[in-house]
């Protein structure tokens, strides 16, 4: 919205600062993390009333956690409130790829916002049907994908780039709608999965979301694009905007998130910022640079899929505990270690996703 205030530059040249991404992307992080700041506690106190009991917790978890009843959930909504205010007042709203970004994390964390409604009312872990809430989310994501192809330019349109290449690109024609949604949805899930600790999620969230900032800022570039010979997506760079709002937001979230949580992120705000990490590296063509940049999810997400496959052809459980937090939990490791070791392990393994720009 701001991005107007250029047009005025002619007649006080110092406005011209509004047309730089780098600009905006840090206004964006204060102004989002100020919003969390000024009405997180409303918003908390509002919810705390309204849910009663809070979000209900796990009886064959570790035992540890039930001192955390009564704590509210859906704090999601504050870090999208803070995202979607910040992003429509700092992002040039005439970029298709910002409304598209929008358009998957406000449905997702609608999707997630009924299944916590859900669960707060019924006081029960049976939220939405997850084999309707997969239905919806992959129908929210192929529409997403199905835009970002006809944004694209048409060396790109439903092409799978690769990293540590610099021109292998694979054409997946039609199929790659495919790919993009089980992109999308996975990063929900999986950061749903991870959100089980507090701090747990945000966190790597945050060092994903900087590290796709910078991503679509270089992608967006043609000199930088054409330097780091990676693929140039014209119009990518304004998603640096929103990548800065997230991280602004998140910061304030974790303020009242961190041990011991006044508030739970809860499916509201896990599904819609996976989404929206998602979604922006499809929009870049880093879908597989996501899955390194995210390996904790995938590792989350995975610890999931193997625990339920082998108790069901074998009758024995790899890990003690699923997902694999738990496991460490069960292990003897303290809430806050697993929480500040799987933090480490997120910085480390976005290094490592960055290190694809260059080592091609």
């Amino acid at each position: 919205m701001l991005t107007w205030l250029a047009e005025l530059s002619p007649y006080f040249s110092p406005l011209n600062i509004f047309r730089y991404i780098t600009f905006r992307t840090g206004g964006a992080t204060a102004t989002a993390l100020l919003f969390v700041f000024l009405f997180g506690p409303a918003i908390i106190s509002l919810l705390r009333v309204r849910q009663g009991k809070g979000q209900p917790i796990r009886a064959d978890g570790p035992q540890s956690h039930l001192t955390k009843r009564g704590t509210p959930t859906m704090g999601g909504l504050m870090i999208m409130a803070g995202v979607l205010f910040s992003t429509l007042l700092w992002a040039n709203l005439a970029n298709h790829y910002v409304w598209v970004v929008l358009f998957v994390t406000v449905g997702f964390g609608a999707i997630g916002f009924y299944d916590d409604y859900l669960k707060v009312t019924k006081q029960s872990h049976k939220g939405f049907s997850g084999r309707s809430r997969l239905v919806i989310e992959a129908l929210i994501a192929a529409i997403a994908c199905v835009a970002i192809s006809y944004m694209a330019t048409p060396g790109l349109a439903n092409k799978l780039a690769l990293p540590f290449s610099k021109e292998l690109i694979l054409n997946l024609g039609w199929f790659y709608i495919i790919f993009g949604g089980f992109v999308i949805v996975g990063a929900g899930n999986a950061v749903n999965i991870t959100d089980g600790l507090d701090g747990l999620a945000i966190v790597p969230v945050m060092i994903a979301a900087g590290t796709f900032g910078f991503i679509a800022y270089l992608a967006g570039n043609a000199v930088f694009a054409n330097y780091l010979q990676i693929h140039f997506v014209p119009g990518t760079g304004e998603l640096a905007v929103i990548c800065g709002a997230l991280i602004g937001a998140g910061l304030g979230f974790l303020w009242f998130n961190a041990p011991p949580a006044q508030i739970f992120m809860g499916d509201t705000g896990s599904l819609a910022l996976g989404g929206l990490l998602g979604t922006i590296a499809v929009a870049t063509k880093h879908e597989i640079v996501l899955a390194i940049v995210g390996g904790l999810f995938v590792l989350e997400i995975l610890s999931v899929i193997i625990q339920v496959t082998s108790f069901k052809l074998t009758g024995k459980r790899v890990f003690k505990m699923a997902p694999i937090h738990h496991h460490f939990e069960q292990l003897g490791w303290t809430e806050p270690q697993v929480v500040i070791r799987f933090w480490i392990i997120s910085v480390v393994l976005a290094l490592v996703g960055l290190a694809t720009l260059k080592l091609r």
